[in-house]
Order: structure tokens, then sequence, then C-alpha cells
């Protein structure tokens, strides 16, 4: 491992000085070269009125529960008709903080905000978690239906997410599990659940962390099960989150809902690597956003675009538009920029630029599978420098939680796989469509790109042009149409650098790589009208053609 991270921390140096630093954005340069036409974002502003949370009692020895003191505050700061409730240095604990309009919750350097450990604090409220109605304890930072709020300041906030998650085995070390499992909770198989409330609600889930269950009575019982994202803000106007640093959150870090004009910048969010749900920031059915100059350290997707999963999504009707993302850096993570796979209510308007992805699972990430519905269409990703990526640099994957087709050389027994595959179009077929990536370079990465439709509906019209892939593994198209890769270099492999698979409308061009022995380029299954420039091959024999294309599958040109 030691050796890994300092092979890594070689290759990042190498990297860094390739490559130009990306400006931290400002308001003023955040709009600069994005593709469509979207409305200034509002920024939250507030009348020069302060009250400190010590004036309502509030003592920082990290013992006393000052839930009441922040409560007074606010209330106190909003009924004065706005301004900041400052929290200064020390450590504050405290139970749930409700935001209310015109408040400022502003944390001087050295704050520290730690959250209660007493889950008799957190009441079940009715709420939307991973895109779906159900109910949930009440989030540690909340806010519903208010307008002009803000987190500033230096400070950190901790949501003591340790007594709440669940924890595989095989993402621990063996000092950390056996630490963990002399703590207490409930060991069973290779997971550790920190009380029986939780494990009874895990056995009642048969949808990831969403109870099937609806009686409240029956959901008391598994409380512990239903545990909130960290920064709940729902159905809000003009959101700003500027500064603090994010830690430890008991499921997402910061979940902005349903809400308009939300900036997130300035801002460290840092999760366990193990921890379960993990997200750093999931944006879920907003519009008009910005996300700048912020660093993600997480346990699952860092970056997230959602809006509402299946029927309880797509009733809800709400996309996630109008969003500009430049200049972050992702550490660890599932996903540096994700997209799905709850997307039921539609993403579009979607810009990502001058991003880093140093070890993060998947660089540039989409996903869904049959069920979601929705639309994702509009998506320009440009800049994107990716070091260390274990997994796919780009993925597209439409069968997230499902049987993905198997590639097969052979045409007959495709045509058999498909046929059990292809399932009728309906208001549930996700579509993702109208994808440009540009300017992408990744280094000592194991999958340079992933492109998986459906079937029945393929991937539409992506693009990625002007790009350096260095992976142990190439670029694998399948069900795709419309799919250009234009003047992209794939380097490292030991396997065919290019593969297409059951794809239509294929356009390459000025395609490199290195020659490793193999077929540079292997068409198969039912690909149909796929073009390459004949300048990119030494000869036709390196494109390697499956049993049974039709005459019009590959052209030289």
């Amino acid at each position: 491992m030691k050796t890994k991270l300092i092979r890594l921390a070689f290759l990042f140096m190498l990297f860094a000085s390739a490559f130009p630093i990306y400006a931290q954005q400002t308001l003023e340069t955040i709009y600069d070269g994005v593709e469509f036409d979207m409305p200034k974002v509002k920024e939250a502003s507030f009348p020069d009125f302060e009250k400190s949370i010590t004036a309502f009692g509030a003592i920082g020895d990290g013992l006393t529960k000052n839930s009441e003191a922040f409560k007074s505050a606010i209330e106190a700061v909003n009924q004065a008709g706005g301004g900041k409730v400052l929290v200064p240095r020390g450590v504050w604990y405290t139970g749930p903080i409700t935001l209310l309009s015109n408040v400022n919750l502003h944390l001087e350097d050295g704050a520290l905000i730690i959250f209660s450990k007493d889950k008799d604090d957190y009441p079940l409220v009715e709420t939307s978690f991973e895109g779906l109605n159900t109910v949930r304890c009440l989030s540690p930072i909340n806010a519903y239906q208010v307008e002009n709020i803000a987190i500033t300041g230096k400070g950190t906030i901790d949501g003591s997410g340790e007594v709440w998650r669940a924890v595989k085995k095989g993402k621990m070390t063996e000092s950390q599990w056996k630490n963990l499992v002399k703590s207490g909770g409930i060991v069973e198989g290779t997971n550790w659940f920190p009380s029986q409330s939780f494990l009874d609600g895990y056995k009642a889930s048969s949808s990831f962390n969403v109870p099937d269950v609806t009686d409240r009575n029956e959901l008391q019982k598994m409380k512990d099960f239903l545990r909130p994202v960290m920064v709940s803000i729902r159905e809000s106007k003009v959101v700003l989150f500027d500064g603090p640093t994010f830690q430890n959150s008991p499921a997402w870090n910061i979940h902005p809902l349903m809400s308009e004009d939300v900036i997130i910048r300035n801002l460290n969010v840092r999760n366990p690597w193990f921890s379960q749900n993990g997200d750093g920031l999931d944006l879920e059915s907003c519009k008009n956003a910005l996300i700048y100059n912020n660093t993600f350290d997480v346990g699952d997707d860092a970056i997230c675009i959602k809006s509402g999963k299946d029927k309880d999504g797509r009733d809800r009707a709400i996309p996630t538009e109008n969003v500009i993302i430049k200049n972050n850096i992702v550490y660890h993570g599932h996903g540096g920029v994700t997209v799905g796979s709850e997307m039921s209510s539609g993403v579009r308007n979607i810009h990502v630029s001058a991003c880093t992805f140093i070890g993060t699972d998947i660089g540039l990430r989409f996903k869904s599978t049959r069920g979601r519905g929705g639309v994702v269409e509009n998506i320009w990703i440009s800049d994107i420098d990716m070091v260390g990526i274990p997994t796919e640099a780009i993925g597209f994957n439409m069968f997230y939680t499902g049987n993905s087709p198997v590639i097969e050389e052979d045409q007959s027994a495709d045509d058999e796989a498909r046929q059990e595959n292809l399932v009728p179009v309906t208001e549930e077929t996700p579509v993702f469509r109208n994808i440009s990536m540009k300017n992408i370079t990744v280094t000592d990465s194991e999958i340079a790109a992933f492109f998986m439709g459906l079937p029945e509906m393929k991937l539409e019209n992506v693009r990625l042009e002007n790009a350096v892939l260095q992976a142990k593994k190439g670029i694998t198209a399948i069900d795709a149409s419309g799919l250009e890769l234009i003047n992209v270099r794939v380097l490292g492999t030991d396997e065919v650098p290019l593969t297409i698979y059951n794809s239509q409308g294929v356009k390459v061009s000025g395609f490199t790589f290195e020659d490793n022995g193999k077929a540079a380029v292997r068409v198969l299954g039912t690909s149909d009208k796929v073009e390459f420039d004949q300048a990119d091959f030494k000869s036709a024999d390196q494109i390697s053609k499956g049993n049974g294309l039709s005459p019009t599958a590959v052209k030289l040109k």
C-alpha cells in the first residue's frame, strides 16, 4: 500500500507539472464558457446584524448540549429581519439545527459543531431519500420552505455518523474491524450493524435503504436504520454554502432537494472511505446551481446529480437543470461527478469543467437502470484530469443494479442473448443523450472508458474529443448510437484498445493507440455503420470484425 501511494504521489507531481493549475472561480468568471443560457444564480445576502450563540447560553466544552441555544439564536436573528448567527471557536455539542429564512449560520475559525449521538434527538419526519418518498430521522441540519439562508465560515460540522452507519468488513483494515466489533453492535456475516433496530430495518428493506414498511409504529421500532442525511435543504430558495468543512455524515452529507438558486463553494467535504452511502453532495431536483472551488474525499459518490427514483421521481416531475460545476477536486469517492442512478424527473443543462479526480473509483459516472424513466440530456464536460482511477475513468452503465449483456464473439449467440434482453420502451425507460466530453486526460488507471446503453434504448449522441487515456484496458461501447470518438488516444492497454458491440452510427476519427500485437479495434454483434479514418490504421487488418456483420457494418474513409 505504501509503495502504491508513493507511486501515485510521484505520478501526480508529474501530472500536475504538465498541466495548468485551474484558477479559482468567482461569480464573475463562473459563467465563462457555459454552453447554455441560464439566469444568474441569486446569492444570499443578509443585514448587518448578528447574534452569538453564547448570548443564549451556549457552552463550547464539547459536553453541554446546546440545542436550545442554537434554536433561540436562529429565531432571534430571523425575527429581527435576518443576519448572522455566530458560532465562535469551541466545541459545540448539539441536537438538530433548523435554519430559518434570512439566517446565515457562520462558523468562525476553530469552531466545531458536533451533533448529538442520542438518536432520541432526531424524530421521524416525512421526507425523500434515494429519490423515494419515505420517512427518515430529522437531519442534523435541516431547512424546509425557507428563503435566503447560508452556512459560512471556516469551522467544521461533524455529523457523528459513526453511531448511525452499518459497515462492511471488506471496507476496513483488519485492525479497524476488530476495534469496531469490540465497540458493540451486531455482526451478521461480513456486516456490522450498530443496533438491533438498525438490523430490523435492514431486513425489512428490498430497496437499498428505504424499508418496505409504511406503518409509523413499525418504523419507530427500526428507527436506527432510518439514518438521516446530515444537511437537508428542502423546497427552498437562495441557498449558500461557503467555506466550512462538512464531515462524518450519517448518510449523505449535503442534500439540496427541490430548491432553487443554490451556491456550493469553497467547501471541504469529508467522510471515511468505509462510510455506506457517504456521498459528498447530492443535488436533487434543483434549478440554477453553482458548485465550485470545493474538495471532496468521501465514502460514496462525491458530486452527484439526481432527480428522484422510479414512480416517485416521475410523479415529482422536477428535473435538475441549469448547473455549473467548476474547479473541484475529488480524492476518494465512488464517482467524481455522477449523474444518477436516481434521475427519474430528468437532468438537463449541466456544465462540468476544470475538475481533478485523484484515486476516485470512477471518474465521470453516469448510471441508471430499467424502471427509472427520465431523460438525461445536454451535458457538457471539459478539461478534466484524472490519475489512479481503479475502475472506469469514464463510465456509462444503464444496467446499474441489473444484469448487463455479455459480449459474444459469435453472432448467433448474440442474437439469442439480445432477444432475452429486449423489453418494451415505456415511461420507465431511461434516456441518456446529447453528452459532450472534451479535453480529458487520464493516467495510471484501469479502464479508459465504458459506454453501455440499453438494447431497447441506445446511449445516444455521446461525443468524446481530445482525450488521452492511459489505462490497462481500453474503450468499450455497447448499445450506443451516434457515438463519436474524435482525436482520442489510448495508451498502456495490453488488450484491444477499442471494442464496439451492438452499436450503430459510430464515428471514429484521429484515433491513436499503442501497438500491442492485437487488433486495434473489434466491431461485434449487430453493430452497423461504424466509420473509421483510414489514415489511423496501418492496414484494414487492424480492425477485427465479428461473425455475421452486415456489409455496411464497417467503413474506412
